[in-house]
């Protein structure tokens, strides 16, 4: 705690939450920077620290750890001082009464990390507790149920090192499983894992993808696994992770999270300061060109905030303001600078020492920053900082003999701690090659070479780096990425057009600009899609005509793979009860399981909210959805589990309104709600999606009428007049004769207001269906895209229509059973003139309220 100069110990201090996971009174600082203290040829103040670690350090306390933070910090701590210390006693100056303390403690902490993987699947759980391990009553852990990709597969490197020092081989097993275990869940189609996993079934609980937090030290471990084990099966599956990585994930120079079921779909709009270790990363793939270009932009990042902030934009904003000092920028910085041997990187290094010094600095150590943007501090500087900062720093300036060992000899762990390359030759009990899996045969050049090579990526040009740097230089402060990354035409062979199919948005005047200098045309469809045409003549250069065909080649490809998803169309919910009466289409999302309304007569109930709400177990007023559409919110289970508890209380139907308030079907895309991976057939009732804001509006209705009748349907129906008259006082006395001059009086006034009102009915008969086609038809275009101001223009045109189709169906009513049967009394079909005005003046009262509701 550098800003009040003392330690931070477990319990002593208020909880920060699951950050204070890495804190077991461990003496996690000490341990962690163990093997720095040698790179830094601080060989004296190591044997000491080793003693104090001998002499002080308890592994045996009654505290709930990361198993994850524990791994990477403490027992690679402890294994990369052993290394360490052992490589000193072999040249016979220091540490010359060592005898594999170190590692006995390290043996001793792995036994207690292997409770956690008494799992089905082999995956770890994500804590244990150090002294009484899981599950037990004292443990007060064991409950959990997921696990981020990273933490179940971030282990290999230290547990199998851990084996192959002690001949003990249950640590390797145990950390090969939980890695087998990952690859067989990939997602098969995209290649790509998700961020968080269910340890018991396997399912993917977060389903985006990325290399940054919660994924990241996986994939460096797959291929860091490949380089100290010798073993072929983990190089194959980082390559064919890789090829996902940049068809998908990499979009020069970003790395932005997609959907694993749909890799073409960002998942988020912003990148966090974790997946800064990736262009080391690429390096040591061998993969330069990206590496260059991805640490570019967050070098012109850093320059403008100081620091890297935890999280920011797409247009480089700050998201999350915060800075714990993380290294991965000055990692990479480092592995960059070993692979170009460019001065550019020695530069880079300066600025961040600068930084630190200038900003960060307190009297007691450096103080992480709490806002980048004002400068303020945090009271707290994280053991990464000694084991990881410190020790890419010292080495970016370190000349070879200020090193006192071979750090080519070493592999960095991705707590930067050093692993002895000859492990992989020591104590093979372990299978070398998983016959089990399957890999993608891959059609480029990912499996031509795994380490950096001069003579294959600079051929005979010191100013390669920097012709990939240049067009770069200004990205941050444009705040257009997209449309800056242009390079020296020598250098486009293969490259991508400045503009991506999947970020093409038809509102945003940047990119229409980009499409003109390209030659492709954009014309706006009746049925709000768009259609794209190029002529390469009216291409601004020969360069802008290759891109743009590039352009429409990666469009032409995304509609295909759209069309092969075979995406469900939207449904619709239809209000028809008052004073709604089929006037309020909401779109919904359909389900992969249950009745299929396309195929089935519509549903048709009054709704009723289940208890529990989440609908996750058995209702407690069965009676209360008996015989309704059952709403149920989203969350804390399975879609499929929520169906069969309201089908066991009699519901008819179901509808699954979303948990994240304010979503809209305006603004993100319709999904279709997935099974539980079991057999469905049991279900029978329809189930339908709402987003949060359009399941407000049955919510609000609930509130103000109590009873709320809806249509479940693949396409909302026409509205029948009759249920809106049932509805209705009627007088049981009038003549005929009457009922006549009132049709007559109250068609004239329908035309009144006809003719008062916006005449926009040329879209459709039924124009409350247009925002659903929209959004079937218009897949690759973003929502707000489809129609200029398309509330007013649907709301108007629906009372427009609805108001003439009234009066024509009227009339022909009249008409029809005027001449079938004279005698009819129409008392009972036709209001009072004041009741049809009081009522259509409460129809326009309540489409006022709508607009006010954004509807």
């Amino acid at each position: 705690m550098p800003l009040t100069c003392r330690g931070r110990v477990r319990g002593q201090e208020p909880s920060r939450g699951d950050v204070d996971d890495a804190l077991g009174k461990f003496s996690l600082t000490l341990i962690d920077s163990l093997d720095t203290l040698v790179v830094l040829n601080k060989t004296k103040e190591f044997e000491d620290a080793v003693r104090k670690v001998l002499r002080d350090v308890n592994l045996d306390n009654d505290v709930v750890v990361s198993v994850f933070e524990t791994n990477i910090r403490v027992l690679g701590g402890l294994l990369g001082g052993h290394s360490l210390a052992i490589m000193l006693k072999e040249k016979g100056e220091y540490m010359q009464w060592y005898n594999d303390e170190l590692l006995q403690m390290a043996k001793q902490l792995g036994y207690k990390l292997l409770p956690a993987f008494n799992t089905t699947s082999g995956l770890p759980y994500p804590r244990i507790n150090l002294k009484f391990g899981i599950r037990k009553p004292e443990a007060r852990t064991g409950t959990e149920t997921d696990t981020c990709t990273a933490c179940a597969g971030t282990l290999i490197l230290e547990f199998a090192a851990l084996s192959r020092f002690t001949g003990a081989t249950i640590f390797e097993e145990y950390a090969r499983k939980a890695l087998d275990f990952l690859w067989e869940k990939r997602q098969r189609s995209s290649n790509l894992v998700g961020v968080t996993i269910n340890i018991h079934t396997g399912d993917w609980v977060r389903k985006d993808s990325g290399v940054g937090a919660g994924i990241d030290s996986y994939y460096e471990y797959l291929l860091k696994a490949y380089v100290l084990l010798g073993d072929d099966s983990f190089l194959e599956r980082f390559n064919t992770h890789y090829d996902a990585i940049m068809r998908y994930i990499s979009q020069p120079p970003l790395l932005l999270d997609v959907h694993i079921h749909k890799p073409m779909l960002n998942a988020r709009t912003w990148m966090d300061a974790l997946l800064a270790f990736f262009p080391g990363l690429q390096v040591l793939k061998g993969d330069i060109r990206p590496a260059i270009e991805t640490h570019e932009m967050l070098y012109q990042v850093i320059k403008k905030h100081n620091f890297l902030p935890e999280a920011f934009t797409t247009d480089f904003r700050v998201h999350w303001a915060q800075h714990p000092l993380r290294p991965e920028f000055a990692e990479s910085t480092y592995f960059l600078y070993k692979a170009t041997g460019d001065p550019y990187y020695l530069e880079v290094g300066k600025t961040l020492i600068e930084n630190l010094n200038k900003y960060a600095r307190v009297p007691c150590g450096f103080a992480a920053m709490k806002d980048v943007r004002t400068g303020s501090h945090e009271d707290r500087m994280d053991s990464f900082f000694l084991a990881e900062m410190f020790k890419y720093l010292y080495l970016l300036f370190a000349d070879k003999e200020d090193i006192i060992f071979d750090i080519e000899d070493y592999i960095f762990t991705t707590e930067a701690h050093l692993l002895p390359l000859w492990l992989s030759t020591t104590n093979q009990s372990i299978s070398k090659k998983n016959t089990t899996s399957e890999y993608t045969e891959l059609d480029d050049s990912n499996f031509d070479w795994t380490c950096p090579n001069t003579q294959i990526l600079f051929p005979n040009d010191p100013l390669y780096a920097q012709s990939i740097r240049e067009p770069l230089k200004n990205v941050v402060d444009k705040s257009c990425p997209r449309g800056i990354i242009r390079v020296e035409e020598s250098f486009r062979s293969g490259a991508k057009p400045p503009l991506r199919a999947r970020d093409f948005m038809a509102t945003n005047p940047e990119h229409l600009e980009i499409l003109k200098k390209m030659g492709v045309s954009l014309i706006h469809l009746k049925d709000g899609r768009v259609q794209l045409v190029q002529h390469a003549i009216q291409a601004a250069s020969s360069i802008d005509a290759e891109d743009g065909l590039r352009f429409m080649q990666e469009m032409i490809e995304l509609s295909s793979q759209q069309q092969k998803e075979q995406q469900l169309p939207p449904r619709a919910v239809q209000i028809v009860s008052h004073p709604f009466f089929g006037r309020v289409v909401l779109t919904a999302g359909p389900a992969q399981f249950g009745l299929d309304l396309s195929k089935h007569k519509e549903t048709r109930g009054f709704v009723a909210s289940s208890k529990p709400y989440n609908g996750c177990s058995e209702l407690t007023n069965p009676e209360a959805v008996m015989g309704k559409i059952a709403l149920i919110q989203r969350g804390q289970c399975m879609f499929a589990e929520k169906a069969r508890n309201i089908q066991n209380a009699g519901a008819i139907g179901g509808i699954v309104i979303d948990d994240n308030e304010g979503s809209s079907s305006d603004t993100a895309p319709l999904f279709q709600m997935a099974g539980d991976g079991k057999d469905t057939d049991d279900i029978k009732i329809p189930m339908l999606f709402l987003f949060s804001k359009e399941g407000s509006i049955i919510l609000d209705a609930i509130r103000e009428y109590e009873e709320v009748e809806v249509l479940l349907s693949d396409k909302a129906k026409d509205r029948d007049p009759e249920m809106e008259n049932e509805e209705q006082p009627s007088s049981e006395n009038d003549s005929q004769n009457q009922s006549g001059e009132q049709i007559s009086s109250s068609s004239q006034e329908v035309d009144l207001v006809d003719q008062e009102s916006s005449e926009e009915n040329s879209l459709n008969s039924h124009p409350e269906l247009l925002s659903l086609a929209d959004v079937d038809n218009a897949a690759s275009i973003s929502p707000s895209e489809q129609t200029s101001n398309p509330t007013e223009n649907h709301e108007t045109t629906n009372l427009n229509g609805e108001c003439t189709d009234l009066d024509n169906q009227l009339q022909e009513q009249s008409e029809t059973e005027e001449d079938s049967n004279p005698n009819v009394s129409w008392g009972k079909k036709v209001q009072p003139i004041d009741s049809i005005l009081a009522d259509w003046n409460e129809d326009i009262e309540a489409f006022e309220m709508m607009e006010k509701d954004e509807l």
